[in-house]
């Protein structure tokens, strides 16, 4: 009689328990994939306490500058602002280089 009971242990009859589990098992994911997103772009210097300026696709139309000053990120994209106050376009008018000792170097270009 007795082994008949412990073959039948009915302890574990509670549906809720599975959602429970499957809850936590999407949470480790979850955090397994933004860990992986983070290392895989590179962008550990999000959660660094140091200033720092990014600039994405430099010289293209796409061009993103993200800096982070302190706790805020701000991001600027110069595509959304084509327009100035003067309403006029600008345009890529040369390129500036600065050398080992400090000194810039501007080149037009034709």
């Amino acid at each position: 009689m007795r082994r008949r009971n412990i073959l039948n242990n009915n302890e574990d009859n509670d549906p809720m328990s599975v959602v429970s589990n499957l809850f936590d098992v999407a949470m480790v994911f979850a955090v397994a994939l933004m860990v992986a997103l983070v290392t895989r772009f590179n962008m550990t210097e999000m959660f660094s306490k140091e200033d720092f300026t990014i600039v994405k696709n430099p010289g293209k139309e796409n061009m993103e500058i993200i800096t982070k000053e302190g706790e805020k990120i701000n991001r600027y994209t110069p595509s959304e602002d084509k327009e100035n106050k003067s309403g006029s376009k600008g345009k890529r008018v040369g390129i500036a280089y600065e050398l080992e000792n400090g000194e810039i170097i501007y080149v037009p270009e034709d």
